[in-house]
């Protein structure tokens, strides 16, 4: 997922951009308000999240974030030090989608743009219905629940069916082993991780393709594309 990190302090971005590029996101750093504008503006809808610090050096957060609202419909989170109810209503008025306070967990962060970036994903999955997810010769029929390898079906249990559609939806991104322990077992991360690690193993015997599904080592996994 393609990222916009609003942040002037360069420090604070740099680490960000790390930790973010780690879980799979392609980040695009703006320092300044018109920065960010300018970079909205040829993208359109290109990033699936704005991370915007209120605190920057040319135009209020708040007007920036009112700007944005009026070039795309992209989720915007707020990352500030402002704590008071007011201010946070304030934002969630001028249309940001989510709200941080400084200093945060890395962890909720991370949650929280997995939590907004969803949000905007039902319209195009209504879109495309009808169709099949393809992954080189495995092929997701979404509808039906039915999934095959070479033309040949493969016989999934109703998690792994869900486990492979949420990863083979966006292919690329790593998804954290919270998150999928969250979205296909509706259950916290405790106590479970051993079960998704089993159904990580069996989907890779059953679809005959190990590479498909990636280890991202203390994070979680990823679907690898196969090249075109």
């Amino acid at each position: 997922m393609r990222l916009l990190l609003v942040e002037d302090d360069n420090h604070v971005a740099a680490a960000l951009s790390a930790v973010l590029a780690r879980h799979g996101f392609e980040v695009t750093h703006a320092r300044s308000g018109e920065e960010a504008l300018k970079a909205l503006v040829p993208e359109g809808d290109g990033f699936g999240v704005v991370l915007l610090d209120l605190g920057l050096p040319d135009l209020d957060g708040y007007e920036v974030c009112g700007r944005i609202r009026k070039l795309t419909t992209t989720p915007v989170i707020m990352v500030t030090a402002r704590s008071d109810v007011r201010s946070r209503i304030h934002g969630l008025n001028l249309g940001a989608d989510d709200y941080v306070v400084k200093p945060y967990d890395t962890g909720e962060l991370l949650a929280r743009i997995h939590a907004v970036s969803r949000r905007t994903v039902p319209d195009e999955g209504a879109a495309s219905a009808d169709t099949a997810l393809l992954l080189g010769v495995v092929r997701i029929e979404l509808p039906t629940r039915q999934v095959s390898v070479d033309g040949d079906p493969v016989q999934l249990t109703r998690k792994e069916f869900d486990l492979l559609a949420l990863l083979a939806q966006r292919p690329g991104v790593v998804f954290r082993r919270e998150q999928i322990i969250s979205e296909v077992w509706r259950t916290s991360w405790e106590g479970t991780g051993r079960t998704l690690e089993v159904h990580v193993a069996s989907l890779r015997a059953k679809l005959r393709r190990p590479a498909l599904i990636e280890t991202v080592r203390g994070v979680g996994y990823r679907l690898v594309a196969p090249a075109a």
